[in-house]
């Protein structure tokens, strides 16, 4: 049996890169859509809110499964269950674009994208599970904050290359772009996961792990709630900065995705100095107070700028997204650490299904709040979010394995 001390560390990175790009599965089917909008906007003539329902799609089926991926991964490990996730994931995004391609009702494509998105629920957990299973704790924030590097890298994939392709071939040429990436996904878990091992359940430490986490405290309850506040702003600028640029400020939409490319490598890197951070400093929820406060400040701050019309405003749309998505790998390798390897899937799988469930919620209305107020009161309503965040952000807690050291 492979364990932490026999494995090289060069496995260990490299399976580290391997969920990495799992992980992108996930990102690009749940955010791709939105860089769409644009092009079913403008070209299949609908409105912002019905695009934007389009666009969640995806999120309600990653929405829908995503718990019991989580339990299934506590149960059967994490191979096997991207394995089937990311197969199926990779089903759904291909019909999609043949779908797509065969000109087929608003209704079918809508459907192979709910398929996408719920085969897609189990990759985050599963690679978040990897990197606490292999990495030490001490290794943990930095290692985290490279897998979480998936999301943002994910989303440039997708700014860079969908606006583009849809603009110049069709809507069913930019769908394969995920399809793309599912199926290198696959090829990564196939060739470079392999299952950490399990402590021994054996005497008090078998009692420690059989443990519900969310009875003993509040801790995993407020950690969930303060990233569903703090994802709204992420996820109002990914899924409507194309949108701004290309509409509202008259960008191309190569210019656009260009500019949200380089923000999310940007944001990448910054999700790697978080998790730095948080190992030098011996806390993830310190770090993820100062980010709450900085996206509320940065996100007012662009909608005053939109307001006023400056030119500075897609530079202040850049530094709002660099920090609002830098709390994410804080929270879930707190989530991971605490819960234990017994519960860390459903823990996971709950934070995504919060997370996810305020996505699909907020989408459609700040669709609607654009298209009836404008993009500076989008812009100024997110930033109450993670305002309301702060105060509830809890202090660190004890992780499960030093319970039952």
């Amino acid at each position: 049996m492979t364990t932490t001390s026999t494995i090289t560390n060069t496995r260990r990175w490299t399976m580290l890169a391997c969920s990495l790009i799992a992980a992108m599965t996930t990102a690009v089917v749940v955010g791709g859509v939105a860089y769409l909008i644009p092009a079913l906007h403008t070209q299949q003539g609908m409105s912002l809110a019905q695009a934007s329902v389009l666009a969640t799609i995806p999120t309600i089926g990653l929405m829908i499964a995503i718990v019991g991926w989580g339990t299934l991964l506590d149960r059967y490990g994490e191979r096997t269950i991207l394995l089937i996730s990311v197969s199926i994931t990779l089903v759904g995004t291909s019909a999609a674009a043949i779908t797509a391609a065969a000109q087929a009702s608003y209704v079918a494509i809508a459907a192979c994208l709910f398929i996408a998105g719920v085969g897609s629920g189990a990759a985050n957990g599963a690679s978040g599970r990897i990197v606490v299973g292999w990495f030490p704790p001490e290794l943990r924030g930095t290692a985290m904050g490279i897998r979480q590097m998936a999301q943002p890298l994910g989303i440039g994939v997708c700014a860079l290359t969908m606006p583009v392709i849809a603009a110049r071939h069709s809507v069913a040429a930019a769908l394969a772009v995920p399809a793309v990436v599912t199926a290198i996904g696959l090829a990564a878990v196939v060739f470079g996961v392999i299952d950490p091992p399990t402590p021994s359940t054996t005497g008090a430490t078998a009692s420690a792990q059989r443990r519900n986490p969310y009875r003993e405290s509040w801790f995993l309850a407020r950690v969930h709630a303060v990233s569903v506040l703090l994802v709204i702003p992420q996820q109002m600028l990914w899924t409507f900065v194309p949108t701004w640029l290309i509409v509202a400020r008259h960008w191309s939409p190569a210019a656009a995705g260009i500019l949200v490319t380089i923000t999310q490598v940007i944001g990448a890197l910054g999700r790697i100095a978080a998790g730095r951070w948080s190992d030098a400093w011996l806390s993830r929820m310190r770090p993820i107070r100062l980010i709450a406060l900085g996206a509320a400040a940065a996100m007012a701050l662009l909608a005053v700028a939109d307001w006023l019309h400056t030119p500075l405003a897609p530079a202040l749309m850049m530094i709002a997204s660099v920090i609002t998505v830098a709390d994410n790998g804080l929270a879930f390798t707190a989530i991971a650490e605490y819960a234990g390897p017994q519960w860390s899937g459903r823990g996971l799988a709950i934070q995504n299904t919060a997370q996810y469930l305020a996505t699909a919620a907020t989408t459609p209305l700040f669709g609607l709040l654009i298209g009836a107020a404008g993009f500076p009161l989008a812009f100024l309503v997110s930033a109450v979010a993670p305002a309301v965040a702060t105060p509830l952000i809890p202090k660190d807690a004890v992780p499960q394995e030093e319970l039952v050291a």
